[in-house]
Formats: C-alpha cells, structure tokens, sequence
C-alpha cells in the first residue's frame, strides 16, 4: 500500500525517476481497488465510485508513468503513444517494463525497493 501513497504524495510531479517495481505496485493496487469499486457500483446500480476513483487517480498516473519513462531514459511524453491503436499500447507496455538505466538526465539510478 506504500507504493499507492507515496505515488499520491507525488502526484504531480512529473521530474524525477521510479522504479520498476515502484510503477507495477502502484498499477498493482490501483487496479484492485478499482475493481472492488466498480463491483460496488454494480451492485448499485451505479458509476459513481469508480469514474471518481479514476479522475481522483488520473494525474497521479500520468506521472508515475513520466517517472518510469524517466528511468528508461524516455521523455514522459512517449505516454502519447499510447493513443495509437493497439500497437501503440504494446510499444507504450514495452517501454515501461525494461530495466532501469543508470545515471542519466533525469537523475541517479533510483534503489531498487
């Protein structure tokens, strides 16, 4: 739960770098807490929770994703090409599951937690 908080701590701040697992944790847990969210909402019979849960976690998001991009050496801005169909999605996944790369411009190679 650690990796949720301290992504909600930086949420937006889009300098910097995250680790591997610091981005698959937090993708981690926020997919869980969604999916007990939208089961909430069917039960319901509404949207409510989940559509809020997704607009209050939306910049947070965005900037762990810069982050991880950070520590592969990538621009955030690569995020976009993940609006390709498909293929842009893969690419975008492939990207944030390499290694981390050592020192570079975005900062010294974070520890790994």
């Amino acid at each position: 739960m650690d990796y949720l908080t301290d992504a909600l701590k930086k949420y937006a701040d889009f300098t910097g770098r995250a680790t591997r697992k610091q981005y698959w944790m937090f993708v981690l847990f926020y997919a869980i807490i969604y999916a007990v969210l939208a089961v909430i909402d069917v039960l319901l019979g509404t949207l409510f929770l989940a559509v809020v849960y997704s607009l209050v976690f939306l910049i947070p998001n965005i900037s762990i994703a810069a982050r991880r991009l950070h520590d592969t050496g990538r621009t955030g801005w690569w995020q976009l090409i993940g609006i390709v169909p498909v293929i842009g999605l893969i690419v975008l996944i492939f990207f944030l599951v390499q290694e981390s790369q050592d020192d570079n411009e975005y900062g010294p190679r974070p520890e790994s937690a």
